[in-house]
């Protein structure tokens, strides 16, 4: 299937706005990268605990974020959930690991005390487990008139969490009569849960630990994976084409990687493993639609070595054109709906190849194409400037001719000689 036929569109023509567009986006991502002291690495790579809170309507963002800088050592990274879910991550820092649970009890604590409004000798139902909720429920029931065996207990206990966690609540119980659609929740079970719990409007759906150690660790690594694909890639391309082609790719997939992490950093994302999955695969991607275009190139000049490089270049990039659309065209749209649709969990991935594909795209054309032009160009000159050497004086009374068809100068002594 070709979308495009017969296309002589002069796409170097343009090599020079897109050059000077890359400039200012890597320039702009450098600065903002050496003004915030590099990437926002992640949990992952910074080491630290990463809390996610389930809240009972949007969660006042700016709020939680000036309370727990009051709160932690240092100042946490809070961000919001899109999508209606209602729900925030917390990251805070630690040197150990002693650091880490201490600051996410910090943060528990300050919920409790900033939204929850706790009373006195009640447990929060909401973030409660289900041997506290028994330990708890137990006397209670017993007042209440409500006289259950233990294994009636931890049927109704169980349950009762059962429900909390399943959506819409999702941890977020707003009023103990919802809990009265609960198989065995009588009216003296409500009853007993009104005397003993309060209903936080939050809850803690996750937390995620990784040590600091570690997290450099994988730092060094992901670097490490990087680099050495582009190394490996370097060492494909010169083996199969040219050094200079093999540079020109390498040279373009660098660049892609800078601007995505740079376009990172101006909008304050952070970088975890699934970016990092998610640039290899870039540098995959980008590589392979540099290769496509570079093949079409060498059968060109097989076919015609007089024909001009530029002419060859463009005439190379027309051929492939249907191809590079859409490959990408599709890729692009099956990103995006993982960036809109796919959840916070996907979101930093799907950006990452969402930018990642736009910039690997032309980048194959106006980056990759242009560098060997330029070369050529450059070899071109130079070859043309060197000094011609002077042929060999001919001794005297000696002459030369030139056998035709030959090419060949052919000395003749005097005549009679």
């Amino acid at each position: 299937m070709e979308l495009f036929r017969n296309t002589n569109f002069d796409f170097l023509k343009w090599k020079s706005p897109f050059i000077i567009a890359s400039l200012v986006i890597t320039v702009a991502g450098l600065i903002s990268l050496f003004a915030k002291g590099g990437p926002r690495w992640g949990i992952d790579f910074q080491g630290g605990t990463l809390m996610t809170y389930k809240f009972s309507g949007p969660p006042p963002v700016a709020q939680i974020r000036a309370v727990l800088d009051k709160a932690l050592p240092a100042a946490p990274t809070v961000q919001n959930f899109t999508g209606g879910l209602n729900q925030v991550s917390i990251g805070t820092e630690g040197a150990d690991n002693a650091a880490l649970t201490k600051n996410r009890q910090i943060v528990l604590d300050t919920f409790e005390k900033t939204f929850a409004h706790p009373e006195a000798g009640k447990l929060d139902f909401n973030n409660a487990s289900k041997e506290a909720i028994k330990n708890q429920l137990r006397d209670a029931l017993v007042k209440n008139g409500a006289l259950l065996s233990e294994p009636q207990l931890d049927k109704l206990v169980e349950d009762m969490l059962v429900f909390r966690n399943t959506p819409p609540r999702s941890g977020v119980v707003t009023d103990f009569g919802q809990l009265s659609a609960v198989p065995g929740a009588t009216p003296q079970v409500i009853k007993a849960l009104h005397d003993t719990f309060y209903l936080a409007p939050f809850n803690l759906q996750s937390t995620d630990f990784v040590g600091p150690k570690v997290g450099k660790e994988l730092r060094t690594y992901a670097v490490r994976a990087t680099l050495l694909a582009l190394a490996g890639m370097l060492a494909y391309i010169a083996f199969r084409f040219e050094w200079i082609y093999g540079l020109a790719a390498v040279i373009a997939v660098f660049h892609d990687t800078i601007i995505t992490v740079g376009v990172f950093s101006i909008f304050n994302k952070e970088i975890d493993l699934t970016v990092i999955a998610a640039l290899l695969t870039l540098v995959g991607y980008s590589m392979n639609d540099t290769i496509v275009i570079f093949d079409r190139i060498r059968e060109n000049l097989r076919l015609n070595r007089r024909e001009k490089l530029e002419d060859v270049i463009n005439r190379s990039v027309n051929q492939t054109l249907s191809r590079t659309v859409m490959t990408s065209g599709l890729t692009f749209l099956t990103v995006l709906a993982l960036f809109l649709f796919g959840g916070p969990v996907l979101h930093n991935f799907s950006f990452a190849l969402v930018v990642g594909i736009i910039i690997g795209t032309y980048s194959s054309v106006f980056i990759a194409g242009p560098i060997v032009l330029w070369w050529h160009n450059k070899m071109e000159a130079r070859r043309k400037s060197a000094p011609v050497l002077a042929a060999p004086p001919v001794k005297s009374g000696v002459t030369a001719a030139v056998k035709p068809g030959m090419g060949k100068v052919v000395r003749k002594g005097p005549a009679g000689a």
